[in-house]
């Protein structure tokens, strides 16, 4: 398994992710046992998870991928692995998660991470995000920003928990020794432009990684924030490379066949969108004409684009996750590249 380092930070991390967000829901503490033994047994070094796991969010569930995951971590050499996990923000209807996060204030950061610290069964994590912004940004399938958000019920401005002071809680956890660097998540340019130049001028700690969407059928992240990786230094972690599984192809045949999609009704509103259905179709297509699965088309596409710093990757079972893996042999060709382009330009982002 190839490596290369997060940001500036000097942490090495394997270019492929093992995401956990399905612990505690649908998959059970032996599936997790299980998957993270293998994955490790490959050369995956670096495992994500997030106090609000699983997904989606419930109640009933909530953290318990971080008490499963930390069940595992109690029995490894800590040095061993890459542990990322998230802090869950405002304005999400989370009520269950600290009482509803006022913001992403230093209190609430600090007690996240205290808390995610006893779940995990360890005393530091290589990564800290923030899961995404307080402020008022597109997020989740929306896409338009909306400036009617930036103001409360009583058409009065949202007082923000502002960057600095969110800097400035994360660096008191790093000079503690409970976080070795930071990241954001589900962020945009303008976000991540500002809490380097904060950073920089405050003698802040520096973001390395960002964690965002991206796949064959959001590629947003290519028209600004692109530049901005390359340019800062910042390595990108990239969720949801499946698309929630439509880009695996079984949504096609069987729109209701088992899985994430089906199983939560309402949930993962960026793929009900019109277009997606034949976006699935048409690359699916493409995998045949080539000789591919439409897995091996997909993953293999966000693998090995120059911007990816490490492909997240989440299964519900050993065989989704050894044909995951097995997708970074997979180099597409340049006929497929360039087929892939003309379906791009015809159906740009159909899930944003």
């Amino acid at each position: 398994m190839d490596e290369t380092y997060l940001g500036d930070s000097g942490i090495r991390v394997s270019k492929i992710a093992l995401g956990t967000m399905t612990y505690g829901d649908q998959n059970t503490q032996q599936d997790a046992d299980n998957q993270l033994d293998f994955a490790l047994a490959q050369g995956i070094n670096f495992i994500d998870t997030a106090e609000m796991y699983p997904v989606p969010p419930k109640a009933e569930t909530v953290t318990r991928t971080e008490t499963i995951l930390g069940h595992w971590i109690k029995k490894q050499s800590r040095d061993q692995f890459v542990l990322a996990s998230k802090i869950a923000g405002p304005r999400r209807g989370m009520q269950w998660i600290r009482g509803g996060p006022s913001g992403l204030d230093r209190a609430n950061i600090r007690q996240a991470v205290h808390d995610s610290l006893q779940r995990l069964q360890t005393d530091y994590l290589d990564v800290l995000y923030l899961h995404w912004p307080e402020r008022n940004v597109p997020m989740f399938g929306q896409y338009q920003f909306d400036p009617k958000s930036e103001l409360d019920s009583d058409g009065q401005p949202i007082a923000w928990v502002t960057i600095q002071a969110q800097l400035q809680a994360l660096d008191e956890l790093i000079k503690e020794g409970k976080v070795r660097t930071i990241g954001l998540s589900n962020e945009q340019p303008w976000g991540v432009m500002e809490f380097l130049r904060i950073a920089r001028e405050q003698g802040l700690p520096r973001i390395s990684v960002l964690q965002n969407c991206y796949n064959l059928m959001n590629r947003g992240l290519e028209f600004g924030m692109a530049e901005v990786l390359y340019r800062e230094r910042i390595s990108l972690a990239a969720y949801s490379p499946l698309a929630f599984g439509h880009l695996t192809g079984k949504y096609i045949k069987n729109p209701a066949a088992s899985g994430r999609v089906t199983l939560f009704t309402g949930y993962a509103q960026r793929y009900k969108k019109p277009g997606v259905a034949a976006a699935s179709q048409a690359y699916a297509e493409l995998a045949q004409a080539h000789g591919l699965t439409p897995v091996q088309l997909a993953l293999s596409f966000v693998y090995h684009r120059w911007f990816m710093g490490s492909t997240i990757i989440g299964a519900t079972n050993m065989t989704q996750l050894q044909e995951n893996i097995a997708a970074y042999t997979v180099h597409l060709s340049e006929e497929v590249l360039q087929a892939i382009e003309q379906l791009h330009l015809t159906m740009m982002n159909p899930a944003p």
